[in-house]
């Protein structure tokens, strides 16, 4: 069984787009690759290359070898696919299975999408706790700092903001009343792809698990929104309430 940390090391690794493109490239070989022939298939710089594929193999997605075989010099650093990857193939196979057979319900899946992140964000409990109101940096306010580091360990790339400052969607005029919440930007999404096809479904489990961990920290889940796609690489999520800014000295 894959912990918590490493299944985020895995999300985080590949919500690059080329990541995943060259993760696929070396899964589907007959042979060992090296960092020139990924460059070269894929249309990168050799070092962008390499850069991607450490950042694959500290994740667990690949492994290395060293080629000594009839080579003067330097030897040959080859990839391959770590097998455990291939098992993950066939569960992305049976989660577009249930995607698809949730996606069928009358609300499209949402409602039974929304309690399966709920039940998800069971795993962030401790963390999450840490945000409770009054443990911020503004008396009963509460720090907006444990999610982003969630989200950020599940492969979102959030960053927090005012809510005056997002680039989405201006407020409604029933919205001017929240104006002291946050706004975190999702600039990546591990599950992007599938997000597209069925927003209902993969965005509405992206809502439970941020209501979870909201309701764990002790807010009212139904002061978080999601907005996906308000720019076609940006998705928003919009807390109403006293919550206090990431410090970003803060460690």
């Amino acid at each position: 069984m894959v912990d918590g940390q490493g299944i985020g090391d895995r999300h985080a690794a590949l919500a690059s787009d080329a990541r995943r493109r060259v993760l696929e490239l070396i899964a589907g070989a007959r042979e060992p690759v090296d960092a020139a022939a990924v460059a070269a298939s894929i249309g990168l710089h050799v070092t962008t290359a390499r850069f991607h594929l450490d950042q694959l193999e500290g994740a667990g997605l690949i492994r290395r070898a060293v080629d000594r075989t009839g080579i003067r010099g330097r030897p040959r650093i080859l990839f391959t696919v770590n097998p455990a990857v291939r098992e993950d193939g066939v569960q992305r196979l049976l989660s577009h299975a249930l995607v698809g057979a949730l996606a069928e319900d009358d609300d499209g899946g949402r409602a039974r999408a929304i309690r399966a992140g709920e039940r998800w964000s069971s795993a962030f409990d401790l963390e999450a706790r840490e945000s409770e109101p009054g443990t911020g940096a503004a008396g009963g306010a509460s720090d907006v700092g444990p999610l982003v580091h969630i989200l950020d360990g599940l492969g979102f790339d959030p960053i927090a903001q005012s809510l005056e400052a997002s680039p989405g969607q201006p407020a409604s005029p029933s919205e001017t009343d929240a104006r002291d919440g946050m706004v975190v930007e999702l600039r990546a999404c591990p599950f992007r792809d599938e997000a597209r096809h069925t927003p209902a479904v993969v965005c509405s489990l992206h809502l439970g698990l941020i209501r979870g961990i909201a309701r764990s920290g002790g807010h009212d889940p139904d002061d978080v929104e999601l907005r996906p796609f308000v720019l076609p690489e940006l998705c928003e999520v919009r807390l109403r309430g006293d919550w206090v800014p990431v410090d970003p000295l803060a460690n």
